[in-house]
């Protein structure tokens, strides 16, 4: 299929039923027992300081497995599966040394490893095509919050720096032939918008404009986003991009996460969207909820109506995918809110005037 045909049949699939995406990635890796030099290969043999942790340059060092994981979670009912580019960014990659030309062949390469995979699966089931979504994450640096306590007023970037870094990933992730991005885990909304304007931007320059999911972080039980957003105000501040899809992830579990996805349901006019972690970590920063209680809780929100894509984060595995998948089947997805017309602004809390 070409790349319109491929976004065509996304958005069709997603009205007919609710679609999967994949689960965590950092955990399945911690399980391969990598050591230092798988991260490094050949090409980054000499280059200075620790590689390993560096999840995402295994898109150049271990394409098999990252090729593997993809494998693994299509097989396991997942409908998207993200590129290894969570943290691929000339800034976040900075904790690493790692160069512009470094960070742009991570993005293509785990694009193209992303399409290849969901290519295979499309072929061996063509009533249920496979998408790649372009992973954009958070970066270690954040536009509305200082990095000095001391200093309300300082930050270690600016608005610039962070427009200039989303646009060489979004370029190469496109490039190398995903079907939406899937900007994720977003604990500052300000950082968003830098990745947004990167986007629409490209686009207005000619490059392909492909569907976006919008996926912010309540961070803890007072139902507010790290940089201080609530539901509402968050959604609020991004829905001028028009967004496929909108929603959260991280952080929470399925049990604390479900009122703000019930918010989130009740506002938005477009597809809802949710993968929580399997639960609080523990006391060693591991995560116990098995497969069919983090099922049981998101059969729960498909029943009431709330959501158009699931899937898993932190601790989540293919067989939490796999039981996921199997218990929302069936279930139709949600129909998106239509709202009467009305200014509606955000700070850190919402205000319509109607």
């Amino acid at each position: 299929m070409t790349r319109t045909d491929r976004i065509a049949a996304l958005k069709a699939a997603a009205k007919e039923r609710i679609l999967i995406l994949d689960g965590s990635w950092g955990v399945m890796i911690q399980r391969r027992g990598l050591d230092e030099s798988d991260y490094r290969g050949e090409r980054f043999a000499d280059h200075p300081g620790q590689m390993k942790g560096n999840n995402d340059i295994l898109c150049l060092t271990r394409p098999d497995i990252v090729s593997d994981l993809h494998d693994q979670y299509f097989g396991a009912g997942a409908d998207i599966s993200e590129t290894n580019t969570f943290s691929a960014t000339t800034i976040a990659q900075d904790d690493y040394k790692l160069d512009a030309a470094a960070v742009r062949d991570i993005n293509l390469e785990g694009a193209k490893l992303a399409r290849a995979a969901a290519d295979r699966w499309t072929a061996k089931e063509p009533h249920k095509p496979r998408f790649a979504a372009g992973s954009i994450g958070p970066l270690n640096k954040m536009l509305s919050m200082s990095s000095d306590v001391n200093d309300p007023g300082a930050r270690s970037v600016d608005f610039d720096e962070v427009l200039a870094a989303y646009r060489e990933q979004v370029q190469a992730l496109n490039e190398g032939g995903v079907d939406l991005y899937l900007i994720e885990t977003i604990t500052d909304t300000l950082n968003c918008k830098a990745a947004l304007k990167a986007i629409k931007d490209l686009e207005a320059e000619g490059m392909d404009e492909l569907p976006i999911w919008i996926s912010g972080t309540i961070t803890d039980r007072s139902g507010r986003t790290l940089s201080g957003q609530t539901v509402e105000a968050f959604w609020n501040s991004v829905r001028h991009a028009k967004p496929f899809a909108v929603g959260f992830n991280c952080a929470l579990g399925a049990d604390l996460m479900r009122p703000h996805i019930a918010e989130m349901a009740r506002i938005a006019d477009t597809l809802v969207a949710a993968y929580p972690n399997a639960g609080l970590p523990n006391a060693f920063g591991q995560y116990d909820e098995e497969p069919h209680e983090t099922s049981h809780a998101l059969e729960g929100w498909a029943k009431a109506g709330l959501v158009n894509i699931l899937g898993g984060c932190c601790g989540t595995t293919p067989d939490h995918i796999r039981h996921v998948a199997d218990a929302v089947k069936g279930f139709k997805p949600r129909v998106p809110s239509v709202r009467p017309k009305a200014l509606r602004l955000s700070g850190l809390e919402a205000f319509e005037l109607s």
